[in-house]
């Protein structure tokens, strides 16, 4: 073995736990730091022997180029941060990804977290992901006031909210019609012949589920229905709260006839409550989720685009990063109404 090649191996040996380094690569292949460089960043001027017993030493090493020195020189990490409210939320994967595929074709590495709807953890993981550097942001928030974004906006970190807006401060928004879909769904039931309908919604701190309430509302006010207290019931997703509520619509000598569920994990609940119960009610979910039409009858639902609503967001950062247009922005997507069975549903009674 050459000399050469076994003093790259000695080096190696010695830093053991630690990434190789172009000095070791360059001492393996028995070449000039310049000349790994070269190769490295596939810059002309290397022989084609030479490029590969750098390769070999590459290869042999493990090496593996640091970015973070070319592109700080440049001014950009080429990566973006994704804060989501839960990465187990079947939602959240489509528009996850859509970000992911722009983060791609702009050539950035996207790095993603869940703030489990908690306005601290989500501070915290925002601020951590802009000690890394990162370029921008795209921010589903858990909490209602965001300035403490505002010394990383004016430090030049792009930003866009998704979802939901950002509190007390201006930034670019990516939002469903959460009112406008949630007041076609129940104006579906009332349009089949319901007249108690219950809305069972998540906390209504959250922007979309207030925006849904309202949505609610406005629909069973245009038909003039007066709603009973009863009927309405906001608070966490869990299941053992969105059973609770639904059994308690569903009792009495008055149960409502139709469910309007703000979201799916309320409406996959709810579904199994029905189930159980043995008898016909009608069902209008807000987000479509997985198997909803195989059910029998399938599950009418109010479909928001997750893939767009990311796509969307994650375009209109890398227009900011690009020195595109500096005013906040607020951009809504519409909602369509899937029918299905369940929400065509006549009232039992």
């Amino acid at each position: 073995m050459p000399e050469t090649a076994r003093r790259g191996d000695r080096i190696a040996a010695s830093r053991y736990g630690n990434r190789p380094t172009m000095k070791d690569v360059a001492a393996r292949a028995g070449v000039g730091l310049k000349t790994v460089s070269r190769v490295v960043n596939g810059e002309p001027g290397v022989t084609p022997d030479t490029e590969r017993r750098v390769q070999e030493a590459i290869d042999a090493l493990g090496f593996r180029r640091n970015d973070s020195a070319r592109v700080l020189r440049k001014g950009r990490t080429a990566s973006i941060g994704l804060v989501l409210e839960d990465l187990a939320d079947p939602f959240y994967g489509p528009l996850s990804r859509a970000v992911e595929e722009v983060a791609r074709a702009h050539g950035a590495l996207l790095i993603n977290g869940s703030s489990a709807e908690d306005p601290e953890r989500e501070q915290e993981l925002v601020l951590a992901l802009c000690a890394r550097r990162v370029d921008g942001l795209v921010v589903i928030p858990a909490g209602d006031d965001h300035r403490y974004l505002e010394p990383e906006l004016k430090a030049g970190v792009a930003t866009v909210f998704v979802d939901r807006p950002a509190g007390r401060i201006d930034a670019d928004v990516v939002l469903s019609d959460s009112f406008g879909g949630a007041r076609d769904g129940v104006a579906h039931l009332i349009a089949h012949g319901h007249r108690r309908i219950g809305f069972i919604g998540d906390m209504p701190r959250i922007h979309t589920a207030a925006e849904r309430l309202r949505g609610y509302r406005a629909a069973m006010e245009d038909a003039g229905i007066t709603v009973a207290d009863g009927w309405m019931s906001l608070g966490v997703t869990d299941p053992e709260r969105v059973r609770r509520a639904a059994e308690e619509m569903l009792a009495g000598s008055s149960p409502v006839t139709a469910i309007f569920a703000g979201n799916n994990r309320v409406t996959v609940t709810v579904v199994r409550v029905l189930a159980e119960l043995g008898r016909p009610v009608a069902l209008v979910g807000f987000d479509d989720f997985e198997l909803a039409d195989l059910l029998r009858p399938g599950v009418t639902v109010v479909a928001q685009d997750a893939a767009a609503l990311g796509r969307t967001a994650a375009e209109r950062l890398f227009r900011q990063l690009d020195g595109g247009p500096l005013g906040p922005e607020r951009i809504d997507l519409p909602t369509r109404l899937i029918q299905r069975g369940s929400g065509e549903l006549p009232p039992a009674n």
